[in-house]
């Protein structure tokens, strides 16, 4: 069985053939799926779904594209419910900042205010992070640091991004991957892997995005988990089998909600 630990099930582009991605991701042995919380106002929707589907859960958060549409209030009577599993995906994303040096340092202080905000969500709720970092690898260890694991706040670092640095954040966090491992671009990602320490590895589609080879150009879905492990296997020589084992294992020691997914029936 296999966990994908993040898929925008609640992006607009599976509106049309849920029902189909679902079907797929079974006869994938997919076991589970959590879609985490991107934009606020989609966690409807996400609620939904979780509901609709036994082995689907979801987290509630807002992604630092979003941070002026963060919401506490909203964001804690979601992380209430029993289907919301997690926080996030939050995190720090330099990647389109402004040019003007002002605005610049403005949104970076913008976007650190709303993710320290949701750690200490996560240290409230006693649920685990889910971070999304991109070009901010600096900024983003310092703050896991200072309000994440000195207060016991454990998560997963999504999309890991073969940073040596985040990888000192091991005691407290997994490291997700997903389809940017089969790209042949990935010579970081597939030179760290074998350092990541093996309980702390999981697999992820992030899709309708990042899609694996061989289905480069077209969307994503969680069947295609099993392209990344496949990849993940050769580079790791583990069998396919223990290494879908072994992630499965991690995202239900993480996400304890898989553990009771994992000895139901597949998406009743």
């Amino acid at each position: 069985m296999i966990i994908d630990t993040h898929c925008h099930l609640d992006d607009s582009r599976f509106d049309s053939d849920l029902s189909e991605v679902i079907q797929r991701a079974k006869e994938s042995r997919i076991s589970g799926i959590l879609i985490p919380g991107a934009d606020i106002f989609d966690l409807p929707k996400a609620k939904e779904i979780s509901y609709k589907y036994d082995n689907v859960f979801y987290a509630a958060g807002v992604h630092p594209y979003h941070y002026k549409d963060y919401k506490q209030s909203v964001l804690e009577e979601y992380l209430q419910d029993e289907r919301c599993i997690a926080v996030g995906e939050c995190g720090l994303d330099y990647f389109r900042l402004p040019k003007d040096d002002n605005k610049k340092a403005e949104e970076k202080a913008a976007q650190k205010e709303i993710f320290i905000a949701q750690i200490k969500l996560a240290a409230k709720f006693d649920k685990p992070l889910i971070v999304h970092i991109r070009e901010a690898n600096e900024d983003s260890f310092d703050i896991l640091n200072k309000y994440a694991v000195n207060t016991g706040v454990i998560g997963v670092l999504h999309c890991y991004n073969a940073s040596e640095l985040l990888l000192g954040l091991k005691e407290n966090f997994y490291f997700a991957i997903g389809g940017i491992l089969t790209f042949q671009n990935a010579k970081n990602l597939v030179d760290i892997l074998p350092k990541i320490p093996k309980d702390r590895l999981l697999f992820e589609t992030d899709a309708p995005y990042l899609t694996p080879h061989p289905h480069r150009g077209e969307r994503n879905e969680p069947a295609y988990t099993k392209y990344v492990i496949q990849k993940a296997s050769e580079i790791l020589n583990i069998s396919i089998e223990a290494l879908s084992k072994l992630s499965s294992n991690n995202a239900a020691n993480i996400f304890k909600a898989f553990s009771k997914a994992n000895s139901a029936k597949i998406f009743s």
